[in-house]
């Protein structure tokens, strides 16, 4: 595929409720279907590198595993690490021991692969590529998931770093600067959804008095995500974009504990994208088969 045709995805972040990327992803990677280029915010990186991986399940396995146990996220990691995501079990006992990851896939996958971290000292969004999964990009990882407040800023390659859906929750502006012409655009957040002003600010300008422009950006994201759902509708008009949505609010929380809750979420993901494979085909360009 030539550069003036390159497709792309694009996946937003929102802790367990991403677990429906992980739905739509799967029935992507059944049907064969993969794009030039995917770029991951939080959540979406995290499991969006299973997609360059073509690790097919391995996104619900682990979540379904480990989402109630204390080990993964929660109050006890939190009070224990700093992390209320715990680093070690997330970014090294779950690939490493309890469900592996395949770096050698993922390394030989020529797809590329973002990830998008806030810079606290800027408050601007950085962009990793990641051609392999190696240590320093695993950290990238954990820094680009990362909420304030949640979790301890991660220090990598001379940043440091948290949540990138802090500066740029959705970045299809990214991917089309980059030269993808055609991209598929998955929110966690149905058609119509508003984000409201974060009710957390007073206390992360409290907490993280040191870094104004992290503040800042912390106060300001509704607005910036509310111009980005806006530049998205745009886009979508122009063919630059195909969106894929759930139909209304999953009820997930960012640490969901249910099994039950993350099953749901993963087989909506499945049947949005089940529904609309003819059309993410066509738009694509691949052959619909009679």
């Amino acid at each position: 595929m030539s550069n003036t045709e390159k497709t792309g995805i694009v996946m937003e972040g929102g802790g367990l409720r991403a677990i429906f990327t992980v739905g739509i992803l799967d029935v992507l990677m059944e049907n064969d279907i993969y794009v030039d280029g995917a770029v991951g915010v939080s959540a979406g990186a995290c499991f969006g590198c299973n997609y360059k991986s073509k690790q097919i399940g391995r996104g619900l396995r682990y979540n379904l595993a480990f989402c109630d146990d204390k080990r993964y996220s929660g109050l006890e990691s939190f009070l224990k690490s700093g992390d209320a995501f715990n680093a070690d079990f997330c970014y090294n006992q779950i690939p490493n021991k309890f469900d592996p990851f395949d770096y050698k896939a993922f390394k030989e996958n020529p797809m590329e692969f973002y990830m998008v971290c806030t810079d606290v000292l800027t408050g601007k969004a950085v962009y990793k590529k990641a051609d392999e999964m190696n240590p320093s990009n695993l950290e990238w990882m954990r820094g680009s998931a990362t909420i304030p407040l949640a979790g301890r800023i991660v220090r990598v390659d001379g940043r440091k770093l948290l949540d990138g859906g802090v500066s740029d929750s959705i970045p299809l502006k990214f991917m089309i600067n980059r030269g993808y012409k055609k991209n598929i655009v998955i929110k966690t957040q149905p058609d119509g959804y508003v984000k409201k002003k974060n009710r957390f600010t007073p206390l992360v300008r409290y907490v993280y008095k040191q870094y104004p422009a992290l503040v800042r950006a912390v106060a300001n994201r509704h607005k910036m995500y509310n111009e980005t759902l806006d530049y998205i509708v745009d886009m979508e008009k122009e063919g630059r974009c195909l969106v894929l949505a759930p139909d209304a609010e999953l009820g997930i929380g960012n640490m969901e504990k249910d099994p039950e809750n993350v099953l749901r979420g993963y087989l909506h993901g499945r049947e949005v994208a089940s529904r609309n494979l003819d059309v993410i085909k066509k738009y694509l360009g691949i052959p619909l088969i009679s």
